[in-house]
């Protein structure tokens, strides 16, 4: 699971904690990383063309 890549905006994922990344996975300088519980939806990116991924 941790090579999934999710748009932001994205639910019904599982808890745990998620990391902004490139379009294609790769590190951002100053990218976030979120905590989500069951039901939370992921929070919009800091750059349009970023995702998530799980930690």
């Amino acid at each position: 699971m941790a090579d999934k890549l999710y748009k932001p905006g994205t639910d019904n994922l599982p808890r745990g904690e998620y990391k902004e990344v490139g379009p294609r996975g790769g590190e951002v300088r100053g990218g976030r990383q979120v905590t989500i519980d069951p039901g939370d939806r992921l929070p919009p990116t800091q750059e349009k063309g970023r995702k998530w991924k799980p930690v």
